[in-house]
C-alpha cells in the first residue's frame, strides 16, 4: 500500500485568475523520497498543506498512511511530521526545552518528554547547544532542530516544505545527510523544493508541477530521458574562439547550442555518443584548442524547460505566488471550523 495517495486534488482561492491546484495525482511509496517540484506560485505548498489537513480541497481525495486526510484528520495528524519553509522552533528557549514542550503537549510524561528530548538532541548532534537559546543557533543548526521538532511523535510520514531555503551549501548538505538517514529508518519523505539539484540527489520519484498541474511523474532517470537523455559540453581555451567552435558543435550536431562566452563553455542536447568523436575530429581539423570535451546527463532543469518552455527561475519570476494564498486561507478555514 502507498503511504501517500492523491487522487485529482484541486483548490482554488477567490482572488486568484487560475486553480493553485488541478487534477493532482500521485503516490508515494513506503520508506522512500518523493520530491514534489516546481517553481513559486506551481502549487507545492497548497498540496502539502492540504496533506497535512491544514488544507481542505475543493475536489479530489487524499489518504495518508491509509487515513483520508479530510474524513480522519485526526489519524492523519498522528502518523505525520511536518518542518516548513521556516524554523518554527522558540527563539526564546533553549533547543532541548523546546523539544521537551512539543512531546509534552503530545501527551507525554515529564521524564518520557526528557528522554525522547535527549535523544533527538543527541541524533542531530545538537549536544553543545542544547542549553543554549535558539536565538543563538545558525541556520544549519536552527533547521536540524527544526527537523528534529517534526520527528518528537516519531511520524511514518514527514512532509518537508523546502527545508534548504536560505541555507548556506554546507548547511544544505547537512539536512541532505538527514533526510537519508530518515528513509534508511523506514520513513516516507515529501520533500517540496524548487532546488532542482535537491531533487536529484535525494528524490526516488519525482512529481514536477506547473502552474497547479502535473506536467511529468516518474524516477529522476525516466525524466531526464524527456529531455534527450544527454548534452554535449566543449570548452574552449579562447574565448574568442567561441563563436566558431558553436557553428562546428551546430554542424555536427544539428542543433543550435547554448554559449557562455564568459566561460568558453558550449553545450547542446545530443541523442547518442557518436557526436563526440565527429566533434573531435572538426575542432582539430579547424585548429581550435580545448579544455574539455564530454557527454552529461541531462539536469532537471533542462527536464523543467523541455517539457514547460520555460526554465524554473523564468517560471518563477513570471507567476505572482499563487502558493502565498494557502496561509490566510487556511488560518480562515481553521477558525470556522
Amino acid at each position: 500500500m502507498e503511504t501517500i495517495r492523491v487522487e485529482s486534488l484541486s483548490k482554488s482561492y477567490p482572488k486568484s485568475e487560475r486553480p493553485a491546484l488541478s487534477e493532482v495525482s500521485f503516490t508515494a511509496r513506503p520508506g522512500t523520497v518523493l520530491g514534489l517540484l516546481g517553481p513559486n506560485g506551481s502549487g507545492k505548498t497548497t498540496t502539502v498543506r492540504i496533506l497535512a489537513t491544514l488544507l481542505r480541497p475543493d475536489g479530489g481525495q487524499a489518504w495518508i498512511d491509509g487515513h483520508d486526510v479530510v474524513a480522519q484528520p485526526q489519524q492523519v495528524r498522528a502518523a505525520i511530521g511536518l518542518t516548513g519553509q521556516y524554523a518554527a522552533v522558540d527563539d526564546e528557549l533553549t533547543g532541548l526545552r523546546n523539544l521537551e514542550l512539543i512531546s509534552r503537549l503530545l501527551g507525554a510524561s515529564r521524564p518520557a518528554a526528557r528522554a525522547r528530548a535527549t535523544e533527538l538532541i543527541e541524533r542531530f548532534e545538537l549536544e553543545e547547544a542544547a542549553g543554549r537559546m535558539v536565538k543563538t543557533y545558525s541556520g544549519g543548526m536552527r533547521r536540524r532542530l527544526d527537523v528534529a521538532a517534526s520527528l518528537v511523535g516519531r511520524p511514518r510520514v514527514l512532509f518537508l516544505d523546502e527545508p534548504t531555503t536560505g541555507l548556506d551549501p554546507r548547511s544544505r548538505n547537512e539536512v541532505w545527510s538527514l533526510v537519508r538517514e530518515l528513509v534508511a529508518d523506514g520513513v516516507t519523505v515529501l520533500l517540496t523544493t524548487q532546488y532542482l539539484e535537491e531533487a536529484d540527489q535525494l528524490a526516488n520519484d519525482l512529481v514536477m508541477l506547473d502552474q497547479g498541474r502535473v506536467v511529468a511523474s516518474g524516477t529522476p532517470t525516466e525524466l531526464k530521458s524527456k529531455a534527450g537523455g544527454l548534452a554535449l559540453q566543449v570548452r574552449v581555451v579562447s574565448t574568442g574562439d567561441c563563436a566558431r567552435a558553436a557553428g562546428h558543435v551546430a554542424a555536427v550536431t544539428g542543433s543550435q547550442p547554448a554559449v557562455d562566452e564568459d566561460t568558453g563553455l558550449i553545450e547542446v542536447p545530443v541523442g547518442d555518443t557518436g557526436a563526440l568523436r565527429r566533434l573531435v575530429g572538426e575542432l582539430e581539423d579547424a585548429g581550435i584548442p580545448f579544455v574539455e570535451l564530454g557527454l552529461r546527463q541531462a539536469t532537471l532543469d533542462e527536464v523543467f524547460f523541455a517539457l514547460t518552455g520555460r526554465s524554473p527561475k523564468a517560471a518563477a519570476a513570471a507567476e505572482t505566488d499563487a502558493d502565498a494564498a494557502p496561509i490566510a486561507a487556511g488560518a480562515a478555514e481553521r477558525t470556522s471550523r
